[in-house]
């Protein structure tokens, strides 16, 4: 005999919500430590030519796993699944901060190292992602959930200040294998918060999870991804080898589908797809995750080379974007919350992000710091009005026993925009800045390994100094400008977008589930904080 629900109280749901927010800030946080970080890292190991893997890596780790996170915890619970994440990305945190230092092998291995270890780390990171989100879809009914998710994004926008400043004082003062040392104590704390706390209804079904699936799926990202990379840079466009990917990853998707409407329980619902809301906001976060991860990673760049600021500066110059992403944030979810409306933020936060990619797009060696922090602010404020209304849009166009797929789906789309944004950019960036003056700066000490030689471009003096400066400057530029013509598309998507009344409750458990652990009603039926 099955034992009453266990009703989540408010000090359960305030320490669950604590919990979550600590995994959320790992997942954030370590990327942004990473990308200031990234050209310290760079001159180290060298391979400049391939800098910008080190965050595909992880992205392309959290791409490919964020669907079946979902859908385990969907299947199986998400408590287990979720903390299973965390053990993963800790695992892949230690092994990123072992890379060259002779346990696994040397130097001369290291950026080969860090790319494999980053894939693990982005596995972990996928399951945090799309956890946090489900998980809070467990706890609180979608009127609700604007105010709670409104606080997670600010959370993330605290990772993405602290970030660049932990990795600028890590890079400038450590080794930057503390860059991902850094995780292990965090993780161990929302390990024991969240193992001790979380109270969650787990239900078992009778289907296995969709492992043909979730292979050919992975198997077509990586190969899109590849292609993106590769294409133009390591090899032609008309190659074999690029030729032959496009071919792989068009058959992979294709059996997908194919296999997707076949399998009891897909690891990708195509019928979510039915809903015209979750597919347009599918489509405007993968739009999201490719402006976002797209400036992340070129501006500490930018000031790190054509602005000469420290990686610890170029964290503080960071903190405009951040904070206009934090204050959006919280103030869109107290209002969708009081309000129950959404659909004019996502049209105001796609106008926005395209004028301040707009403004990026017009950066140069002459200008300042608080033209660019100008600048910044406004892609921050853009990026509030549209991080976690996106996901709750998402949310909020499924029944509950879909949530986790949904989640899963959301962020699978912002983060494959992300390993677009990444790939795509770095190509652009690789392209423009070939042949340029700047090209040299990139060859390191003998011209091996593509390490960038920082110092040696702080020594430049003259019209040297103001040629090679002028080519990053006119390559970073040119990646803004070509990433206004896909943020346009936002506000024209969001347009479409109808006003669906957000849900006072959750509904039941899935039909047919087996109650384990005592919890036999749905946890958003009960009080939240």
């Amino acid at each position: 005999m099955s034992q009453p629900a266990q009703v989540a109280t408010r000090p359960n749901v305030r320490f669950v919500l604590f919990g979550l927010m600590i995994a959320m800030m790992l997942a954030m946080l370590d990327n942004m430590i990473v990308s200031t970080a990234l050209p310290r890292i760079v001159f180290e190991f060298g391979g400049a030519d391939h800098f910008t893997w080190v965050v595909t890596a992880y992205v392309l780790g959290t791409t490919v796993s964020t669907p079946i996170w979902g859908k385990l915890g969907d299947l199986y619970g998400r408590k287990t699944v979720f903390l299973t994440a965390v053990v993963v990305f800790l695992i892949g945190s230690a092994l990123c901060g072992m890379s060259g230092s002779g346990v696994f092998g040397g130097a001369d291995t290291g950026m080969t190292e860090l790319i494999a270890f980053r894939a693990v780390q982005g596995l972990g990171a996928g399951g945090l992602m799309v956890g946090v989100m489900a998980i809070i879809g467990d706890l609180v009914p979608p009127r609700e959930r604007g105010r709670y998710q409104g606080m997670i994004a600010g959370i993330m926008a605290i990772a993405m200040v602290a970030g660049p400043l932990v990795g600028g004082f890590i890079t400038d003062n450590l080794s930057w294998r503390w860059a991902f040392y850094v995780n292990l104590p965090l993780g161990g704390a929302a390990l024991l918060v969240l193992a001790t706390t979380m109270h969650l209804p787990k239900y078992r079904t009778e289907h296995k999870i969709d492992w043909l699936g979730a292979a050919l799926l992975s198997v077509g990202i990586t190969a899109i991804v590849l292609v993106t990379t590769w294409g133009g840079n390591e090899y032609d466009w008309v190659s074999p080898q690029i030729l032959g990917l496009a071919v792989l990853a068009v058959l992979a998707l294709a059996v997908f589908a194919l296999v997707e409407r076949r399998t009891p329980e897909p690891i990708l619902p195509l019928s979510l797809f039915a809903n015209r809301n979750f597919a347009l906001i599918s489509v405007i976060g993968f739009l999201l995750g490719f402006a976002m991860f797209g400036a992340m990673n070129f501006l500490p760049l930018y000031q790190q080379t054509v602005q000469g600021a420290s990686a610890t500066n170029s964290g503080l110059l960071l903190l405009p974007l951040m904070f206009g992403m934090l204050v959006v944030s919280l103030v869109v979810g107290r209002t969708i919350t009081r309000t129950g409306r959404y659909r004019v933020f996502p049209i105001v936060g796609g106008v926005v992000m395209a004028a301040g990619m707009g403004l990026l797009s017009l950066l140069d060696v002459d200008t300042s710091k608080t033209q660019s922090s100008l600048y910044m602010l406004v892609l921050g404020v853009g990026m509030g009005f549209l991080m976690q209304t996106s996901m709750l849009i998402a949310q909020n166009s499924v029944a509950q026993k879909d949530l986790g797929a949904a989640s899963g789906a959301a962020t699978f789309f912002r983060s494959i925009g992300g390993s677009f944004g990444v790939s795509l950019f770095g190509a652009i960036f690789a392209n423009r800045l070939a042949g340029s003056a700047a090209g040299s700066a990139f060859a390191g000490s003998g011209g091996e390994g593509g390490a960038m030689d920082l110092e040696a471009l702080k020594k430049l003096t003259g019209a040297t100094r103001e040629a090679v400066l002028g080519g990053l400057s006119d390559a970073i530029s040119h990646v803004f400008f070509w990433a206004v013509l896909f943020t346009v598309a936002v506000p024209v998507l969001a347009w479409f977008i109808k006003e669906v009344p957000l849900r006072a409750t959750n509904d039941v458990p899935p039909a047919g589930a087996t109650p384990e652990d005592g919890a036999e009603a749905a946890l958003g039926k009960a009080p939240v904080a």
